[in-house]
């Protein structure tokens, strides 16, 4: 089976000419003169990331997703092939009612009239990994159910493995293809794919973002039915709304078409840098409008995360940018180690000025950030700039925005959205709140931990030879104690003041009260 998959695959590379992706950077080029004379009835007039796009259609669901994820590397792919991936549809026909009945019905070893007080037959969506049929729970609450495809993982697992296989040969026969990493990209790839296969890691996505939106001032997330979740089965809150796409639709409802779009910019950094949480695949597809004019998110198979460190360098990099501080850009490149150390300043400082200031004071319609992103990318290369995985997903929904942002207010600024917010991030975290946020969170740690401190040390230096203990080591080890009491010095006063405070609070209220 797995030979005739790897054959097929073959074939539909050399009917749509995708052998010159690998035979013209190669020492193999006189064999493509060959396989053209042998293959005269192609037809290759077509462009070459067309052609690449086709291929994938024809090759099923998987290579269209992997196509998909490819789009977003423009780091390693030339531009025009990316714009072409970027075409790509995730459709497929649905599969049979009868499958999803015994998917469901082995799922929760019950029949489905048990589960369910009504189930439509026909799907309302249906992608590569699952399908999405409304139904109604046996209280009568409408609910979204959403079904994994039979035997999608071992067709999963079966094609990941020609791609990785395929992957190897290609980098051993050309080292164009080799810089690349194909086979780091796959990987990628499986990693990413693997996710969307247990529904339940999808509902705690789920569940988390709409955790992080509770107030449901801008953002409404479906409450997950956790009672009816299994790896082959998800069911969430049925939610009504408008699919962003359609703009005339949102218009005669009387959305706020500007503000929507400012809206869904706040959504976006906060989503990154407040929660550092984020919905990766942003795409029109997943996301709806409700009639208040509050953004409906769907489909949370694809999410990214970054840490803390990651966030205060990104933000640091987009103050930076919006303020046209294009040295900063350059030393927060240094000083996070996205770039090596012996990197000159001057120099990246200027390559960043050169893609970045002809963008400015542009509406978003005169703005390609696929085009930025690319130079970014180029200039990347060029400065050795190591890119990071979870950047990647970062860089994708960034993408989503800006279609979305074309589709919804051509004439968004993003820059003067976006500025107050971060403004405000960066204040939070760096400024007195941080400080005190950051005293709040490692306090218990600390009031652990430094009583014991002293002690420990005095052990270590009297049992310890002092010919044979290390001067460096023993200076360092006599700063810590210092370091240590300086700190319980400050936690005391912490404790006094916001005692200090408490009393203060108390003595308003009680004041307010009697004078009422």
């Amino acid at each position: 089976m797995r030979i005739f998959r790897l054959f097929y695959i073959i074939f539909i590379a050399l009917r749509f000419g995708l052998d010159e992706f690998i035979l013209s950077h190669t020492k193999l080029m006189p064999l493509q003169y060959v396989i053209n004379g042998l293959l005269f009835w192609r037809d290759k007039k077509t462009p070459r990331g067309a052609r690449l796009r086709l291929a994938l259609e024809r090759l099923g669901p998987i290579f269209v997703k992997f196509g998909q994820m490819l789009s977003t590397r423009r780091d390693l792919i030339p531009p025009d092939i990316a714009d072409e991936l970027a075409k790509l549809q995730d459709r497929v026909p649905p599969f049979s009612f009868q499958e999803v009945e015994k998917v469901i019905t082995a799922a929760f070893n019950q029949p489905l009239d048990q589960l369910f007080f009504q189930f439509d037959e026909t799907p309302i969506a249906s992608a590569s990994v699952a399908q999405v049929h409304f139904a109604h729970l046996p209280h009568g609450e409408p609910v979204a159910v959403k079904v994994l495809r039979p035997n999608i993982e071992n067709t999963i697992a079966h094609d990941l493995r020609l791609m990785d296989t395929i992957a190897w040969l290609l980098q051993g026969i050309s080292s164009e293809v080799k810089r690349l990493k194909p086979r780091e990209v796959v990987a990628e790839f499986a990693r990413h794919t693997q996710s969307e296969l247990d529904l339940t890691l999808e509902a705690a996505n789920c569940s988390l973002l709409g955790r992080n939106f509770a107030d449901k001032s801008m953002l409404l997330v479906p409450e997950v039915h956790w009672d009816w979740c299994r790896k082959d089965v998800m069911v969430m809150q049925r939610m009504h709304g408008t699919p962003i796409s359609q703009r005339d639709a949102l218009l005669a409802k009387g959305i706020d078409i500007p503000k929507l779009a400012v809206d869904g910019v706040e959504i976006f950094f906060t989503q990154v840098f407040r929660d550092g949480f984020f919905h990766a695949d942003m795409h029109p597809g997943n996301i709806q409008v409700a009639d208040d004019g509050k953004y409906i998110a769907l489909d949370f198979g694809i999410m990214g995360s970054l840490n803390d460190t990651d966030k205060y360098y990104l933000a640091r990099n987009f103050l930076a940018f919006f303020n046209r501080d294009y040295r900063d850009v350059a030393q927060a490149h240094i000083d996070s180690g996205w770039v090596p150390a012996d990197t000159k300043r001057e120099e990246l400082e200027t390559a960043v000025r050169a893609i970045c200031e002809p963008i400015f004071d542009k509406p978003i319609k005169d703005i390609s950030f696929a085009r930025t992103l690319l130079s970014l990318f180029q200039m990347a290369r060029r400065f050795g700039v190591i890119i990071q995985p979870q950047l990647i997903m970062l860089q994708k929904t960034l993408l989503n925005i800006e279609g979305l942002g074309r589709e919804l207010d051509p004439n968004l600024d993003l820059w003067k959205s976006s500025q107050p917010f971060l403004t405000r991030w960066m204040s939070e975290q760096v400024g007195w709140r941080g400080i005190l946020k950051t005293i709040k969170k490692e306090l218990p740690h600390i009031a652990k931990v430094l009583p014991e401190m002293p002690r420990l040390a005095h052990q270590f230096l009297t049992q310890t030879n002092q010919a044979e203990l290390d001067l460096p080591l023993r200076t360092a080890i006599e700063k810590l104690i210092e370091a240590q009491q300086r700190q319980a010095l400050w936690q005391k006063r912490l404790t006094l003041a916001i005692v200090a405070i408490a009393a203060i609070e108390i003595l308003i209220i009680t004041s307010t009260y009697i004078t009422h």
